[in-house]
């Protein structure tokens, strides 16, 4: 499993967080845990394998916002107790 965070440009309220929201499902249409927040600046979404980057960065800008940095990390599932 990958975590992918995005940095995004543009996003003031909660309905701008929607629309990134939206935007990630369709584009990764796999994507888990998918959440936004405007005062952060970023999103972030947990997938069964890497996204293709150009592919989240078009879909983000055809929405009117600016795509600042897309990063992966490994993301392993957490249990009952952190186990």
């Amino acid at each position: 499993m990958v975590k992918t965070t995005l940095k995004i440009d543009g996003m003031m309220c909660s309905m701008c967080e929607a629309h990134i929201q939206d935007v990630i499902r369709r584009a990764v249409p796999g994507a888990k845990k998918v959440t936004a927040s405007h005062t952060r600046g970023e999103a972030s979404f947990v997938s069964e394998e890497s996204v293709d980057e150009t592919k989240l960065r078009e879909a983000v800008a055809a929405t009117g916002y600016t795509c600042l940095t897309v990063t992966e990390e490994p993301w392993e599932k957490k249990g009952w107790f952190g186990r």
